[in-house]
């Protein structure tokens, strides 16, 4: 079996402090991980990025690169977005790609990378009208949404679990995504 390359990508919510597990899990499952972050996510995990690039051996990114610089990532098999946060989901959903991790995977729908998505929100932030217009922007998009029953549920506001996270949920979806060439 071949290895496949997972771009696993990450938002600035308390579950991305495990980041360093589920690559390990990834890894374990057969992927060649690349990681990718939000700023925010990158300010939080900053004295560990160098750990988390000697893990996946490939350079943690945040930002896109400048123009002619060559991409210093494998072509990804597989997208993970997770956690995701109300603000990557909103901005994926309505394409504004001024980060790099959207970016890529608003891209991702056009060239038709499978993708999975889990969110990290709380209650209060998914009774705004927009959260489930972007979920099922996602969906109609061919996304795997992994939210509600059988894929993250919301807490209220100040009560989240960051252990209680589904991280392994998001993998076996990710691993049973369909294969393209």
């Amino acid at each position: 079996m071949s290895t496949r390359t997972l771009y696993l990508f990450s938002s600035a919510a308390p579950p991305v402090f495990d980041i360093a597990h589920v690559i390990e899990d990834a890894q374990a499952d057969g992927w060649d991980v690349c990681l990718g972050l939000t700023p925010a996510a990158a300010r939080w995990l900053q004295d560990s990025l160098d750990g988390l690039a000697a893990l996946t051996g490939r350079p943690v990114r945040w930002d896109y690169k400048l123009p002619g610089e060559p991409d210093v990532w494998p072509k990804a098999d597989a997208i993970l977005v997770a956690p995701a946060t109300f603000n990557t989901v909103n901005a994926w959903a309505l394409g504004l790609t001024d980060k790099f991790v959207v970016g890529v995977v608003a891209e991702g729908i056009g060239k038709r990378i499978p993708m999975a998505v889990m969110p990290c929100v709380n209650a209060a932030y998914v009774q705004h009208p927009q959260f489930e217009r972007s979920m099922d922007t996602l969906r109609g998009a061919g996304v795997t949404v992994l939210y509600g029953e059988g894929g993250f549920v919301p807490n209220q506001p100040g009560q989240g679990n960051p252990a209680a996270y589904p991280w392994r949920l998001a993998l076996d979806a990710v691993r049973d995504l369909p294969q393209t060439d």
